[in-house]
């Protein structure tokens, strides 16, 4: 085997994926809580105001400093340096400074890792160059582990010497004698596995690196090799990935007691660990202190205040178990002819931790309650999707492919086809409810317009089409918007075949989903496939106003020198379109909010979301599929939730998804939707409608004796028929028969409201 050592940006083989940047914008509001918790989860600390520096930040009332470490794997992203923010007295940020005091508009900080793919995914490494490691770093891992590394040619044969004769006498390899050349020689080219034919082969090999490399050369590949212990199910290699897991901070910032730690550790990585048991890791600690006072390497006052140094490791973030379902999908969208090292991504670590705990909680909120859903028939384990956009941006923020990524890799945010029932209605509706475009004509209908809601059937090539409402009830003749509000199934089915399949297919292309659906009858009532991730984007159009903005994963991609690549994803490359008008996507606005206060929304309400959304529910016709959908202006949700193998799940999308939507959104945006980069103060209407008050009953404009409720309507599309005449005199008969001042009173304050044009409006 040829001896060859890696450069350190050869050792970054795997891509790393990251989460977005958190960034501070002078004259925005940044929810210090949110800050707090981006920095602790990076390995920040916490100090006060006096002491900051890198890898620390201090937060008070009015202001905050951010020590920032160079984000490495992207420079241009971060180059590190201090951040000031100061604050005004309602939490904007009034002013931003770097650490010589000069202004900044806005300052990034650096990101969360989501995962690893490819060659040595599953090991950490920063790559350091030997200039970066401090020196007593380099001193306190020779001392340790081969004093006499620059006098030697690869093999210390006194100790050698020493470790054989106690292996002979013990039978088997209980000393190693190596040097810090042969151990690297042996984590790169060998097996773990002691034997004398190991030791001899390794003792080759270190004689031909020493023969090849210059000591400096030996010496920057084993800081960048050595093993010191796991992060959960990943490797820490190097110095440089050990310094930021154990303290949070550059191995350029290590001060001596931290130094002193990390070559310890050496030893025995996963018994000297910190966070395993902190004692030991402090006691060898001190003994590396020791021995280098008495190698002369430090004095006495140094190795006694370093000893004296307290341990402060960075605090451990959960981890994010199901990012890997989204670092899978963007992956595989890459260019295969990119050599992409490290990936900034779209996805939000904050909504990521809320998506994941949402499906795991519902799903265990299930099972618990329904013991059939358990296990489906085919053994399968029950399953959700989530997925969570920006409508403005089409940026992807969160996304859950399933319960447990270990289990299952298949990801169904991305890939399930699934059939939304109901969900897919304000796609119909907006069909209706738009102007068309191909005839330049006005719209057909109106959330005025009635439709009948009784038995239907009809006639189709695969034979008669008997659709049914939820509940098997009929209500006669229904409003569209109460249609849509309470969910219906046979208004809808009727207002479908009056549309056409095709129409409404060509509203589901309009608003991003691209896959053929089929121009059947059954389209209307959701009968063809989509995914979690296109009906999601399919909402979050109608919560862009009509404005389809391209599905954006990647924020910007490097090779392994940092440098930026120019298309890292052709998801990125494509520019939005106005798909329609934001008076007509307001009209469906206008009814799932509706659907939320009165319909089959409610549920948000009942367990306490008091913020703007528009939601619907969806449920397939077998019970196979459970779906909610739902939109505030900065944030478009959808969550799905069935069995692989569509075994029925006999609970509707407002049982089985809708509690999932709420806890995500109420942790996405606060209770009162106003939390955070994603809250808003609500919906406001935009020009272009009028409001009338209209009677359900005929969906005529109101009249005296049929006031009619406020209904909102395109401008210049209100009826313009009342439904006054023999109705309101009727009504007045009604008051004169029950004779007496009560009759004269209330035909007074009826007169009074048809003067003031209640009656009218």
């Amino acid at each position: 085997m040829r001896a060859r050592l890696r450069s350190p940006a050869e050792y970054a083989r795997a891509t790393e994926v990251y989460g977005r940047p958190l960034t501070l914008a002078r004259g925005e509001h940044a929810d210090p809580a949110l800050v707090e918790g981006h920095l602790r989860r990076l390995g920040y600390r916490r100090v006060s105001a006096g002491d900051v520096g890198v890898g620390e930040f201090y937060m008070g009332r009015r202001g905050w400093i951010v020590g920032r470490r160079p984000f490495r794997p992207v420079p241009e992203l971060s180059g590190g340096g201090f951040v000031v923010a100061r604050l005004d007295a309602r939490g904007r940020i009034r002013r931003l400074e770097d650490g010589e005091g000069r202004r900044l508009t806005r300052a990034q900080l650096e990101p969360e890792l989501l995962g690893r793919v490819g060659e040595r995914a599953d090991q950490s490494r920063v790559a350091t160059p030997l200039s970066d490691v401090p020196e007593h770093l380099v001193q306190a891992v020779l001392t340790v582990e081969d004093q006499k590394f620059f006098s030697h040619h690869g093999l210390d044969y006194r100790r050698i010497a020493a470790a054989a004769l106690a292996n002979l006498e013990a039978g088997h390899i209980v000393q190693g004698g190596s040097t810090l050349t042969q151990q690297l020689a042996k984590n790169l080219y060998l097996h773990p596995r002691r034997s004398f034919i190991r030791k001899l082969r390794e003792a080759v090999m270190a004689l031909a690196l020493e023969a090849r490399y210059t000591k400096g050369e030996i010496l920057q590949a084993y800081l960048n090799e050595v093993y010191l212990g796991q992060d959960r199910g990943t490797a820490v290699h190097g110095v440089g990935s050990a310094s930021r897991y154990y303290f949070g901070k550059d191995v350029g910032s290590l001060t001596l007691a931290e130094s002193a730690l990390l070559a310890g550790m050496i030893k025995a990585p996963n018994a000297y660990s910190p966070y395993r048991n902190a004692e030991a890791a402090r006691e060898r600690r001190d003994l590396v202190l020791r021995v280098m006072r008495t190698a002369g390497v430090i004095g006495e006052e140094e190795e006694r205040a370093a000893s004296e140094e307290a341990i402060r490791l960075r605090e451990r973030s959960p981890p994010l178990r199901s990012a890997r379902y989204f670092v899978d999908w963007v992956v595989r969208g890459l260019d295969p002819t990119e050599d992409v090292r490290a990936l900034i991504t779209t996805l939000d670590p904050r909504l990521q931790r809320a998506a994941e705990e949402a499906v795991r909680g519902g799903i265990a909120r299930l099972e618990r309650d329904f013991a059939w859903l358990r296990e489906g028939e085919a053994g399968e384990p029950l399953q959700a999707a989530l997925v969570a956009l920006d409508p403005g941006t089409g940026e992807v923020l969160a996304l859950v492919g399933g319960r447990d990524y270990g289990r299952s890799q298949f990801n169904r945010a991305t890939d399930g086809l699934r059939q939304p029932g109901s969900a897919f209605k304000p796609v119909v509706a907006l069909s209706a409810l738009a102007r068309d475009r191909s005839r330049r004509e006005g719209p057909h209908f109106t959330l005025a317009s009635v439709l009948q809601d009784e038995p239907l059937h009809y006639e189709t090539a695969a034979g008669v089409w008997e659709p049914g409402n939820y509940d098997g009830q009929y209500r006669g003749p229904v409003t569209l918007r109460d249609a849509l509000e309470r969910s219906l199934n046979v208004p809808f089915a009727r207002l479908g075949i009056e549309l056409g399949g095709e129409r409404i297919a060509a509203t589901a292309r309009a608003l991003g989903i691209a896959r053929p659906l089929g121009p059947y009858p059954s389209l209307a009532l959701g009968a063809s496939e989509v995914t979690p991730l296109e009906l999601t984007r399919a909402f979050g159009v109608l919560a862009a106003g009509g404005y389809r903005a391209p599905l954006t994963s990647i924020v910007v991609g490097a090779d392994g020198t940092g440098r930026i690549l120019s298309d890292p994803s052709a998801s990125n490359t494509v520019d939005g379109t106005w798909a329609y008008d934001d008076d007509e996507v307001y009209l469906v606005t206008s009814a799932l909010r509706g659907a939320v206060e009165r319909g089959t929304g409610r549920g948000l309400r009942e367990r306490g979301f008091r913020g703007d959304v528009a939601a619907k529910s969806g449920t397939t016709n077998d019970f196979r599929d459970a779906w909610f959908v739902g939109y505030t202006p900065k944030l478009a949700v959808g969550v799905w939730v069935g069995f692989d193998h569509g075994e029925r799940l006999e609970i509707p999308g407002a049982g089985a998804a809708l509690p999932i939507f709420a806890r995500f959104l109420e942790e996405a945006v606060g209770a009162d939707g106003r939390l955070g980069p994603w809250g808003s103060d609500g919906f406001r209407a935009p020009s272009g409608l009028e409001m009338v008050r209209v009677d359900p009953g005929t969906g005529l404009r109101g009249g005296w004796g049929c006031w009619g409720e406020p209904e909102l309507f395109l401008e210049g599309t209100a009826p313009e028929d009342n439904c006054s005449g023999d109705r309101g005199w009727r009504a007045i008969e009604d008051l004169l028969e029950r004779g007496g001042s009560e009759a004269r009173r209330a035909l007074i304050r009826l007169l009074e409201r048809i003067g003031s044009g209640d009656g009218r409006r």
